[in-house]
């Protein structure tokens, strides 16, 4: 129990890796909203309806593909503690400490 293996937490996410998928969710939203302006006209409630269902839909799937992609960016590396090589900006940090 006197031996635990200390971690570093990175996270290596950059605006390149969800650039794609805002630009799919937002040719959904402007494709829908297309819809709804040609539907618009003949029956305007099946137009607010439809750009309603299409966002509540889509929504869910943008945040499980954004979380999803956080989550393969993130890496843990085993530090070891005589060898460990801090960066001056996490020097200056203190680690959490339990209030007991």
């Amino acid at each position: 129990m006197d031996n635990f293996q200390r971690y570093r937490v990175a996270c290596t996410l950059s605006f390149g890796d969800i650039y794609g998928q805002i630009i799919v969710w937002l040719g959904v939203i402007f494709a829908s909203l297309a819809a709804a302006l040609a539907l618009s006209v003949s029956r305007p409630i099946y137009a607010l309806a439809s750009v309603g269902l299409i966002l509540v839909l889509s929504l869910p799937f943008l945040l499980f593909s954004f979380v999803t992609t956080l989550l393969n960016h993130i890496e843990l590396k085993a530090v070891d503690g005589e060898t460990e090589q801090v960066s001056p900006s996490v020097q200056a940090q203190r680690p959490a400490q339990a209030v007991s």
